[in-house]
């Protein structure tokens, strides 16, 4: 409609043609009056990796045992952390990275429909698709226009948002817009900003460094091969997400690695729990750009999240 009215040219790309009057008036989002041109592409896809899924369309379910489960390592250990954060009935806003991976944790886990996921391109519950397919759900309750979700999420009406970091800043400001050495590599902050400026609470999840070799077992986590980029910088690139006004608002942030924990407070960021098998000093504060808090011995991760096997994942009650 903005093109159309400043004299821009709008294309219509379609998959197939239909006689002119036979649209179901309610079913068309975009007149023709609007429409200059029209390109027939019966090959286009459905996402970036699907043809046609009617499950993703809300024509057909797919039955929840088909979908595959998350291969053991260390995202799913992170993954399978940031779900206990989770609340039975909670509202979850998804975003793209190690998050996405929570509800195939819910899955495996049993949880499946104790809590309820939206993401920004529309769907409402089911299970969100993952990588460069994410933005579509299988078996979704309800689609809603993105606009109108976006209104949802600016409003803050979810429970919690579980999100992804490039960088973490002193204060628990999140960069996840801009690497200034790599700047090809990023698109922008997309809905990052509607979603995290009135989020009651938000779940940061990542790799504490970038390009380390690490292996997660029953005993923990054994790092191989320190990385090169330390992820918790001293000054970050962006500031998409303010540590420093979600505080002071009241808004609670936890940030969930594969070698601990933190949770940001007044003073900075602290370590709340650290993964069994690591060094607290050579393996997490020697490898953060400024000091991190220590007020007290840190508990241990949960072993149960390091099985290969289903771990028994259990959630606590709704929010009043």
């Amino acid at each position: 409609m903005a093109a159309h009215n400043n004299g821009g040219i709008v294309i219509a790309q379609v998959k197939r043609l239909a006689k002119s009057g036979t649209l179901r008036p309610f079913q068309v989002h975009v007149p023709g009056v609007l429409v200059d041109a029209i390109v027939v592409s019966a090959g286009q896809m459905q996402t970036t990796r699907t043809t046609y899924d009617p499950a993703i369309s809300g024509e057909v379910f797919r039955p929840l045992d088909s979908f595959e489960t998350m291969e053991f390592g260390v995202a799913k250990v992170i993954a399978r952390r940031v779900a206990q954060e989770l609340r039975h009935g909670d509202a979850v806003n998804l975003g793209f990275g190690i998050s996405a991976n929570v509800p195939r944790i819910l899955l495996e886990e049993g949880r499946h429909g104790d809590v309820t996921c939206v993401i920004e391109q529309g769907a409402v519950g089911g299970v969100p698709l993952l990588d460069f397919e994410f933005g579509c759900a299988s078996n979704a309750e309800a689609m809603v226009p993105s606009p109108y979700q976006f209104t949802y999420f600016q409003g803050g009406g979810f429970d919690q948002s579980l999100l992804s970091f490039l960088q973490i800043g002193p204060d628990g400001s999140v960069n996840v817009s801009r690497l200034a050495a790599r700047p090809h590599v990023t698109a922008g902050a997309g809905g990052f900003v509607d979603i995290t400026a009135h989020a009651r609470r938000i779940v940061f999840a990542g790799l504490f460094t970038a390009g380390a070799k690490i292996a997660a077992s029953e005993a923990g986590i054994a790092i191989r091969r320190e990385g090169k980029v330390r992820k918790l910088a001293r000054e970050i690139d962006h500031v998409t997400f303010s540590g420093r006004r979600a505080a002071a608002a009241g808004r609670h942030a936890t940030y969930v690695t594969e070698r601990c924990v933190l949770e940001v407070g007044p003073d900075g960021l602290r370590v709340t729990e650290i993964a069994p098998g690591l060094d607290l000093q050579r393996d997490v504060l020697a490898q953060a750009e400024f000091p991190l808090l220590v007020p007290s011995p840190p508990r241990l991760m949960d072993r149960a999240l390091f099985r290969a096997a289903p771990f028994g994942l259990t959630l606590a009650g709704a929010r009043a």
